[in-house]
């Protein structure tokens, strides 16, 4: 399988320079490391994103492979951290009565305080952004005192110069199904 040393390429049909596997008419897309996924895995990845519960025998029918070879990319998948199966929830629902974004400004290195952050467990979400805020985290917490609690925690990290919290009061649409390009 052809690939340049750059970009990784995934053993087993899950990387690969655009070619007969692109039917579709797309190139191979390319995930956030610059691994090459293929027609078939981005198939078997928009076949997971509307049901993840799908067999695997369902999706090699959908996809042309047998339920063995799909089994196999979606291991690969997962390993390499392209996706992951689980059960979406809404926390709201399950007892955590509080799910907040933060809004954080930085003086320092952002990657070591995403770092930081992205280990705290009651921090599900951290992405380094552009605009008002240097990052953006994602909490789930049991209550206000919960949350006072993390906000002490995360506004005790070194380069934290700020942050604004947003209390999400109804969740209205969640949704992972935006498919593959």
């Amino acid at each position: 399988m052809a690939h340049t040393p750059a970009t990784p390429a995934i053993p087993g049909g899950l990387g690969g320079e655009p070619g007969p596997a692109s039917r579709n008419g797309r190139p191979a897309a390319r995930g956030s490391a610059g691994t090459v996924l293929d027609h078939l895995s981005k198939q078997i990845i928009e076949q997971l994103q509307e049901d993840g519960r799908r067999s695997y025998a369902a999706i090699g029918k959908a996809v042309g492979l047998s339920e063995a070879a799909v089994r196999q990319r979606v291991q690969r998948l997962v390993e390499a951290g392209i996706m992951q199966i689980v059960a979406v929830t809404d926390p709201l629902m399950l007892g955590f009565s509080r799910q907040t974004m933060i809004g954080i400004k930085c003086g320092g290195d952002l990657e070591q305080v995403a770092d930081h952050l992205a280990a705290m467990d009651e921090i599900d979400y951290v992405v380094i952004t552009s605009g008002s805020f240097d990052l953006l985290v994602e909490v789930v917490c049991e209550d206000d005192s919960h949350l006072l609690e993390i906000l002490s925690r995360v506004r005790g990290v070194p380069s934290v110069t700020s942050t604004e919290t947003f209390v999400y009061l109804k969740l209205r649409k969640q949704t992972y199904g935006w498919g593959t390009r």
